[in-house]
């Protein structure tokens, strides 16, 4: 025996966080993009730039939700069950953390 651990690192790799952090922002960015670009006749109340509310709430959700399923990595590398686990609860809890930050991100113009 010559001391080395063999066993395989169920610890996330430092350089994928940024990735997947990324990767939420810009799905994020590209659904409430599409979803404001319907928006033809804002209400004047909600003032002139109300787009920049939901514009940059909405990203920084998706990026939350990208950590997420970065720290949800170490389950998918402990077998296929956990792994056909550790992939659902990434998605429903990047589409939750979505939802939560869409309407943050709406609440007062579109969200009311």
């Amino acid at each position: 025996m010559n001391g080395h651990n063999t066993r395989k690192s169920l610890t996330p790799q430092n350089g994928g966080i940024i990735k997947r952090m990324l990767i939420g922002a810009c799905i994020a960015l590209l659904l409430i993009s599409l979803l404001l670009y319907g928006v033809n006749n804002p209400k004047p109340e909600w003032g002139k730039f109300w787009i920049l509310k939901p514009i940059l709430i909405v990203p920084i959700a998706g990026a939350l939700g990208g950590f997420f399923y970065y720290m949800m990595e170490k389950f998918r590398n402990r077998g296929r069950w956990w792994n056909i686990i550790a992939i659902g609860a990434s998605i429903i809890g990047y589409l939750v953390i979505l939802w939560i930050g869409t309407i943050l991100g709406l609440d007062g113009t579109l969200w009311d």
